[in-house]
C-alpha cells in the first residue's frame, strides 16, 4: 500500500477540469508517475456515459498504457468522479478495482470540486493522503 499520493499543481488542476467538463457524467483517467510521484495525467473518455458508473474506453486506456510505459513511467493511480457522491469508493469501485494503485475520488461539495485518495484491496478501502505541491513563484526586483 502506498502511504500518499504526489501531485503538483498542474496535474491536480488537469484532473480538476476534466471532471468539471465531463459533470453530470463520471470522468476517469489514469495518473502515471514513479513510486508515489504523478508525472502525468491521461484524461479518458467515460465509454459508459453513465453520472453513476465509469469506464474507461479501451483503445484510449490501451494507447494510454502504451503511452505510460513510452515514457517509462508506470501506473500509480486511477481517478474518477462521483458528480452526485459519495467522496469515496462505492461498493462498485470496491468491487470492479483491478490494479494495485491509489484511486482518487472527485466529488462536489459546496459547488467545489475535491478529491481524495483511497488505496483498495482485498475487498476494503483504506484512505491515501493526497499531497498537492504548488510550487512558488518568486521575483526578484
Amino acid at each position: 500500500m502506498i502511504e500518499k499520493l504526489i501531485l503538483t499543481c498542474t496535474h491536480w488542476n488537469a484532473m480538476r477540469r476534466h471532471v468539471a467538463r465531463r459533470a453530470p457524467l463520471e470522468a476517469c483517467g489514469l495518473l502515471a508517475g514513479k513510486e508515489v510521484r504523478v508525472e502525468a495525467v491521461f484524461g479518458m473518455r467515460n465509454a459508459a456515459r453513465s453520472p453513476l458508473r465509469y469506464r474507461m474506453e479501451a483503445r484510449a486506456q490501451w494507447r494510454a498504457f502504451c503511452r505510460i510505459e513510452d515514457l517509462g513511467l508506470e501506473l500509480v493511480g486511477i481517478y474518477h468522479s462521483h458528480p452526485i457522491g459519495p467522496d469515496q469508493p462505492s461498493l462498485t469501485d470496491v468491487a470492479e478495482a483491478m490494479y494495485p494503485v491509489v484511486h482518487v475520488v472527485w466529488s462536489p461539495k459546496n459547488e467545489e470540486w475535491q478529491a481524495r485518495g483511497f488505496w483498495i484491496e482485498g475487498g476494503r478501502f483504506f484512505e491515501v493522503p493526497l499531497e498537492v505541491c504548488c510550487p512558488q513563484v518568486i521575483t526578484l526586483e
